[in-house]
């Protein structure tokens, strides 16, 4: 074989080789492929391994086939009740009909371009149909579904299945946190100042209540007290008299010492009588019969 010939055959060989190997191509497990000819879909490979096509002429467009995730930025929406909120959300999803989806959006960037103004549209009608306490409450369940049901219905146009729809966070914007603070913070002074009134109602009526109760039994004890004092004097009285009727001149010399100890007390007591007054009758008594 001479030279020429020998050109011939490695560069045929070459040219085989080339051809062969382009003819080939690679399926991973986490990917389906789209066999392309001349930029139009002639078939969808799903099965993962080693595959043919016709060299160029095909090409192949790789599409994910793994549960994707799609984080949206912070939008704004309004609850039925007026309430603004900030919310974060995210979806998951799966593209399950690759020849739908890149007739579609034609790549990943796409969808979720166009997934992401789908899910804002879907929660903002979901939210505005629940006040706020619902949205930040338990209910807000119900709510999540049927803007999951709501971006689902859509992005089946698209070859893509939603798998969920959740709201990550949920704000106020800062405006209306200082205004719902305000209206907290009022409803919370205006049930303080209603305690206070109904407590110092019942502090008034309690102590109204002690103080008549005070008065009665002051009044009640005055009046036993009066009684007692009463029968006291009346027996003192009676013993008085009893006494008088017994002695009569002892129970004169007894109350006249009774007078002379109140009279003559020992701070300088000054008395101006006659020396033959009747009240120092016992005093004249004792200077006779004394020797």
């Amino acid at each position: 074989m001479n030279r020429s010939a020998l050109v011939v055959v490695v560069v045929v060989a070459l040219v085989a080789a080339v051809l062969g190997f382009s003819s080939l191509f690679t399926v991973h497990q986490t990917q389906q492929a789209l066999v392309l000819q001349f930029g139009d879909p002639r078939r969808v490979v799903s099965d993962p391994g080693l595959h043919f096509k016709i060299p160029l002429i095909q090409n192949i467009v790789y599409i994910d086939k793994r549960l994707l995730h799609l984080d949206s930025p912070a939008f704004e929406a309004i609850a039925s009740d007026q309430k603004r909120l900030v919310v974060n959300a995210y979806l998951r999803y799966r593209i399950v009909d690759p020849l739908l989806f890149f007739q579609s959006v034609r790549t990943q960037a796409n969808a979720d371009a166009r997934l992401q103004t789908i899910m804002e549209s879907s929660l903002r009608e979901a939210m505005g149909t629940a006040p706020l306490l619902d949205i930040v409450s338990t209910k807000r369940e119900q709510l999540m579904i049927r803007a999951s049901e709501a971006t689902s219905a859509q992005a089946a146009n698209f070859g893509i299945q939603i798998a969920d729809v959740r709201i990550k966070r949920t704000d106020l914007p800062e405006e209306n946190s200082q205004a719902i603070y305000a209206e907290m913070r009022a409803g919370r002074e205006l049930e303080a100042r209603q305690h206070r009134a109904e407590g110092a109602e019942q502090s008034f009526i309690i102590r109204s209540r002690a103080d008549r109760t005070r008065t009665e039994t002051l009044a009640n004890a005055r009046r036993d007290s009066e009684i007692i004092r009463g029968e006291g004097d009346g027996t003192a009285v009676k013993i008085f008299a009893d006494a008088f009727g017994t002695d009569v001149e002892f129970f004169q010399f007894y109350r006249t010492m009774q007078a002379y100890r109140e009279a003559l007390r020992p701070e300088d007591t000054t008395m101006v009588l006659t020396p033959d007054s009747e009240f120092f009758r016992y005093f004249r008594d004792f200077l006779d019969t004394t020797p």
